[in-house]
């Protein structure tokens, strides 16, 4: 493929000193006094580590409305029914895919996370070719480096569906691979994963990745295994899925629901996973694109919750009432996310952007419950999240009924959080109906719904410069 044959061009090295500055609260240690070649990266347990440091500060430096995978939580919200664009004012490329409109010269995801699976898949190669790492060390950056790999797949295929697997940093081999079956990539995750609940620590650790910290901004086996729930439910497995996500709920010494005015919090006791702020006088990217001014929306603010989302709401949700918040403007109220509240420039830092969270868990277990017809625990599960939400608990039995509850529930838990409701439409096979039913999603937001829609286009560069790869269907 044309970016992996591309990509040894930018040095891993150069990577690394560019996000040094940057990385310094993640880090945490003073840079190399020696220069650096690709040779000597995996020498040190500092530079080593700062390959994948690099990866988690360039996720938390980018706006979410920018290129990064951090745009998860923005882009396929727009494609689905959680956001309503001002296609007035806003730029063509948001326009795109919020009419469910997009061509191959949108390649945004993939464009983003196949250079750095190149890096994760080079960082593999040095760490383990490494004799002079720390062995804990090096277990620990093999662990982030397997996680890390799952994680960007996971994406890339559930927006693309089938995708080439590239496990190497071979260019003459990589720039030729067709698409992989899904399944073929599915186990590819799966092994990763349980690869990484091997190697990474129980305990979240500081930059040294010896000691122990309270900042919970590196993946543990924990954040392994909550994305292992999550595999194991889209592919199916529900009673993996159900056992996986019992290691971690059942960690009580470590994980519970927060209050909702406080899980969005740095190291709140839902985290599982965050991204540390490094940017100078932010908080959270999350805060900086979604907090719509006074003045309320513009070429820059051109979005807000759809009717379809705070409709969802029922009477009574505090979720409604502390997750969200308005501006009136010119008449008009504009609703928007309000998770994470501080977006002044200069203000303390105390809010890390969610990536993995407990709540979710509940709602994978209850969903894999309610699947294998333990309709009791389904129904626990589902009503420790109303509970919290401040919510009755929902009395509803059947298969049929507990799933769809489960599914309202997570529209109004895991809105604007990393494309959960755009990628439950599209597993649960109910995208054609939500977007496609006449006056509803796609058509009121001025498209016309293709079913082939659902799967993003493939770069025409991409496609130009590897034979092998074709483009999905209906682009």
């Amino acid at each position: 493929m044309r970016l992996l044959r591309l990509f040894p061009i930018i040095n891993i090295v150069s990577f690394i000193i560019l996000t040094q500055p940057a990385c310094k609260k993640l880090v945490e240690v003073s840079p190399p006094v020696t220069s650096l070649s690709s040779g000597n990266v995996y020498t040190s347990d500092a530079t080593a580590a700062a390959v994948l440091t690099g990866i988690y500060t360039q996720m938390s430096t980018t706006s979410l409305t920018g290129s990064s995978i951090t745009a998860m939580s923005f882009l396929p919200e727009l494609s689905g029914d959680n956001l309503t664009l001002l296609s007035s004012v806003a730029p063509a490329s948001w326009i795109s895919y919020y009419t469910n409109n997009l061509t191959n010269a949108n390649g945004d995801f993939w464009d983003i996370i196949y250079p750095n699976i190149f890096v994760v898949n080079a960082a593999l190669e040095g760490i383990a070719g490494s004799a002079t790492l720390t062995p804990a060390v090096q277990q620990q950056l093999l662990g982030e480096a397997k996680f890390l790999r799952a994680f960007y797949y996971f994406y890339l295929l559930n927006l693309y569906g089938d995708v080439p697997l590239v496990t190497g940093t071979n260019y003459t081999i990589n720039d030729v691979l067709p698409r992989t079956p899904r399944a073929q990539v599915w186990q590819q995750i799966i092994q990763d994963l349980k690869d990484a609940q091997t190697l990474l620590s129980a305990n979240y650790l500081d930059a040294t990745l010896l000691n122990v910290t309270s900042a919970r901004v590196r993946p543990t086996n924990w954040a392994a295994t909550a994305l292992l729930a999550r595999a194991y439910l889209y592919t199916g497995k529900w009673d993996s899925a159900e056992t996986q996500a019992n290691t971690v709920i059942n960690n009580s010494s470590l994980y519970s629901l927060s209050s909702l005015s406080t899980a969005f919090l740095a190291n709140s006791t839902e985290a599982i996973w965050q991204l540390q702020p490094v940017n100078a006088g932010q908080n959270t990217q999350d805060a900086q694109a979604y907090i719509i001014p006074p003045t309320g929306p513009s070429y820059i603010y051109a979005y807000f919750l759809s009717n379809a989302l705070m409709s969802n709401f029922e009477i009574g949700d505090q979720r409604r009432v502390v997750w969200v918040d308005s501006v009136i403007a010119n008449g008009v109220t504009y609703y928007y996310p309000f998770k994470y509240k501080v977006d002044s420039i200069g203000a303390p830092v105390t809010e890390y952007s969610m990536v993995l969270r407990l709540g979710e868990v509940y709602l994978i277990r209850a969903e894999a419950r309610a699947q294998q017809d333990e309709t009791s625990g389904a129904q626990s599960d589902l009503n420790t999240i109303r509970s919290r939400a401040g919510l009755q608990p929902d009395t509803v039995s059947s298969r049929t009924g507990l799933l769809s509850a489960i599914m309202h529930e997570r529209q109004v838990e895991l809105f604007t959080e990393w494309g959960h409701r755009w990628l439950d439409l599209k597993r649960t096979g109910i995208v054609d109906s939500v977007m496609g039913a006449p006056g509803y999603a796609c058509q009121s937001k001025g498209g016309v719904w293709n079913p082939n829609w659902q799967w993003y286009p493939v770069p025409l560069g991409d496609l130009q410069t590897d034979p092998k790869l074709v483009q999905n269907v209906g682009y």
